[in-house]
């Protein structure tokens, strides 16, 4: 059987990260695929690893100059641009990132990144809090805007003693995304910097509507009831959709993630502001329900704190918050052409969501499963069910929650 990679030509950018160890079982992994790898390091990646030891895992030089003499003698930046199936950079770091964002040609690898019109790969890794910069995550929705392909970043320990999103990719998870680019045989151009004439996002001229993270129900002034969500897969969502071209508004409950790059953020508190901005959102073309509204609130929220004087408390009472997703799916008027629903379910996760997309009247319904043991809400990943109004079920691996939003996305535009 024909491997996806078998007889490929990657030329691999290595990033200057502690990470950039990880480079060198990546190019062994994507020999053992069948392709062959040519190595190009940034002056910050020999400080972590060493030309040689890449070259020779590889079978080929390495290459680390832009004013390299014999190289450049046969214009060597564009030669290495071109004389390739694909580029993968990894570690891709902040810096890496950034420059490819800016068009920045200051060395090799920015030069050739900036002169390539193969497709690209781009596996982040940076300290969780450079990951989640609003600089970074700019960069990263222009990267996605202008064709580029992200794996990763995972959530993890850090050599800085810290946890949280921006550790590598797996180098079998890399040389997977690789092959699942490269099978999708986009032409050349369809990735990459093309001084300008960029290729419009599949929901260009879209309008986009996505709630995201939990609300808060006041109890009395410092309680509320609330929920573990953490608004990063509405977020990756919201910017995957601005990344396509569409023009993005986020109504987010309370979180503590950045703002995500090209959508126009509206905050609201409580369920019943999300629903009054949503309707002020209107009319849309897609409105994706991912937030994680709370279902009740208390009948009477207190306007002093409540006490502990020793007694049993008065038992709250609760009524039933507005279902924001029925209310929509079920307009006439200004209905959104494409409604998609969310149920997050800690049993039963298929059958409550067939129970589910019959009883709100959505056109697509995503399920997850968020018991304690998936680790979903307020994780980095994610591994979602979709269901259609037929019936349709369709089960998606493990993903990272930016790669979730981001096929989701590819799925809206086909839908629309």
């Amino acid at each position: 059987m024909t491997r996806p990679l078998q007889s490929r030509r990657i030329l691999l950018v290595i990033g200057g990260g502690i990470a950039a160890y990880k480079a060198l079982d990546l190019i062994r992994r994507l020999r053992e695929r069948g392709a062959s790898v040519r190595p190009l390091l940034t002056k910050g990646a020999q400080e972590f690893v060493t030309p040689l030891a890449a070259a020779a895992l590889a079978g080929e030089r390495a290459h680390t100059d832009l004013f390299d003499r014999a190289d450049e003698a046969e214009i060597g930046h564009i030669r290495l641009a071109r004389d390739a199936d694909a580029v993968v950079v990894a570690p891709a770091t902040a810096s890496l990132m950034a420059r490819m964002a800016a068009g920045d040609a200051s060395d090799l690898a920015a030069t050739v990144l900036l002169a390539t019109t193969l497709p690209i790969l781009i596996a982040p890794a940076m300290n969780v809090r450079m990951w989640q910069h609003p600089a970074t995550r700019r960069n990263l929705a222009t990267l996605r805007s202008d064709g580029v392909r992200v794996v990763g970043p995972n959530e993890g320990s850090m050599a800085e003693a810290e946890t949280g999103p921006g550790r590598l990719a797996e180098p079998h998870e890399i040389a997977d995304a690789l092959e699942a680019m490269l099978a999708e045989s986009r032409p050349a151009g369809g990735f990459g910097f093309l001084s300008g004439r960029t290729k419009p996002g599949p929901l260009a001229g879209r309008r986009v509507l996505v709630t995201s993270g939990p609300t808060h129900e006041p109890i009395d002034p410092v309680r509320y009831l609330a929920n573990r969500s953490s608004g990063r897969q509405g977020h990756a969502i919201a910017a995957a959709a601005a990344a396509a071209g569409a023009t993005v508004t986020l109504i987010s409950g309370p979180v503590a993630i950045p703002d995500p790059p090209g959508a126009k953020v509206v905050r609201v508190g409580t369920a019943r502001e999300m629903l009054e901005a949503v309707e002020a959102a209107l009319p849309t073309d897609v409105a994706v329900f991912c937030a994680a509204v709370g279902d009740w609130r208390p009948a009477e929220a207190r306007g002093a704190k409540i006490k502990k004087d020793g007694t049993a408390p008065a038992p709250l009472a609760l009524v039933e918050n507005p279902d924001i997703l029925a209310t929509i799916a079920g307009r006439s008027a200004d209905r959104p052409r494409l409604v998609v629903g969310f149920a997050a379910e800690t049993d039963r996760v298929i059958e409550n969501a067939r129970e589910k997309i019959a009883r709100k009247g959505c056109d697509l319904l995503v399920a997850n499963d968020v018991s304690h043991e998936g680790g979903v809400m307020g994780g980095a990943r994610n591994s979602v069910h979709l269901l259609g109004r037929d019936g349709a079920l369709e089960s998606w691996p493990e993903l990272d929650k930016d790669e979730v939003g981001r096929r989701l996305v590819e799925r809206f535009a086909a839908m629309l």
